[in-house]
């Protein structure tokens, strides 16, 4: 039986305009298992304002807006494309709180911070917004 049967069609949209999203993606990944040791210092005032917070916010912001950018732009009816802007976004978060694991697990000298998979999870929500009030074409219903 198919799982994804009763999903709405996003077969209309070409899988070369995710390729942007799916090479940041992979940007991510790489950058998030860059060990500890090998990270830059940086001033004492970059850490005392959570720089890496607004670092966190800003590549995750961009992963889903470059995933929901084809969808906007898609033939899809306006239910659909606003139900696969959510998916996207949970997906985005899913993600972050995944990277936060990998590099607790996996990446040497690095750890899982709350607030890394928080800042994450803002920069889904802030594409999500954008979409929902920046850009014409996209209603909630």
């Amino acid at each position: 039986m198919n799982l994804l049967m009763n999903q709405p069609e996003i077969k209309n949209i070409p899988v070369k305009k995710f390729i942007p999203g799916i090479a940041w993606f992979f940007l991510t990944l790489v950058l998030i298992s860059i060990p500890g040791y090998d990270l830059p210092d940086v001033d004492e005032w970059l850490i005392e304002i959570n720089f890496d917070k607004f670092i966190h916010t800003g590549l995750f912001a961009v992963l889903a807006y470059l995933f929901m950018r084809p969808v906007v732009k898609s033939s899809l009816p306006e239910k659909e494309k606003w139900n696969w802007l959510i998916k996207i976004t949970i997906a985005v978060i899913i993600w972050g709180i995944t990277t936060e694991f990998i590099q607790k697990f996996f990446i040497p000298r690095r750890s899982f911070s709350l607030g890394d998979w928080m800042a994450d999870g803002l920069g889904g929500l802030a594409s999500l917004l954008y979409f929902k009030f920046r850009r014409k074409g996209v209603s909630v219903q």
